[in-house]
């Protein structure tokens, strides 16, 4: 019996049944202990999906993506987590990276890693006015905070503790940056690493594949940005 690794992945998924198959699949079963594939109601087709793949599948209670997060996030802590990782439920993020960003944290080099999204290889993947609005938010969070922040991304990880002390609020598409500003403010070593990127499976993106969704969302994270760095 291979020993626990303390890590619990958690991967929000909504309507993503072309996409949670595949992305499940490429997990290596050595590199995390639980995945918990959450939902945003019980009769999402994902959830069979997920289940058939042996991820445990939550039903997030409220609305938005950091709900979703948070859901994960308790039931990960429940189960005495010691790191906690974050996917896209889209097949955007890759698995493989995850050994790679643990170790950081293993080595005792990092609290919490970046997974940056690096389009060279599929520069479709996010839309450029998706990458424009990243930026934008990125550079006014680094403007205040004095960071060097690439990218929001949703692929990253956590120790267990360390995401306890940011006592998390933001429960729509700021908690990515309500995490990041806490982090800075807490003295936090954050470290970044490069991550491939790829094109979605399925569907379409329910914020980068509208262009008023993703400015919407662009409005939020800078609000956010501002809010919890000041």
């Amino acid at each position: 019996m291979r020993p626990p690794s303390g890590v619990s992945l958690v991967i929000p998924a909504w309507n993503e049944t072309d996409a949670i198959g595949p992305l499940l699949e490429e997990i290596a079963p050595d590199s995390v202990d639980r995945v918990f594939v959450v939902v945003g109601a019980a009769d999402d087709p994902t959830a069979e999906v997920a289940r058939r793949h042996g991820a445990d599948v939550l039903v997030q209670r409220a609305r938005g993506y950091g709900a979703a997060c948070w859901t994960g996030v308790e039931y990960a802590l429940r189960h005495g987590a010691r790191v906690v990782a974050f996917l896209d439920g889209d097949y955007s993020d890759p698995p493989a990276a995850l050994p790679r960003m643990l170790a950081r944290i293993d080595s005792g080099e990092a609290d919490l890693v970046l997974g940056c999204r690096d389009l060279r290889h599929y520069p479709n993947a996010l839309p450029r006015y998706a990458r424009i609005g990243n930026a934008f938010v990125c550079w006014a969070l680094n403007l205040v905070l004095g960071t060097d922040f690439r990218d929001l991304p949703s692929c990253k990880a956590i120790r267990a503790q360390s995401l306890v002390k940011l006592d998390m609020r933001e429960m729509t598409y700021g908690w990515t940056v309500e995490m990041l500003a806490k982090a800075a403010r807490h003295g936090m070593r954050v470290q970044q690493v490069d991550i491939e990127y790829r094109p979605r499976r399925g569907g379409r993106s329910k914020v980068s594949g509208n262009p008023r969704a993703s400015a919407a969302a662009a409005c939020k994270l800078l609000a956010c940005a501002l809010s919890y760095a000041l």
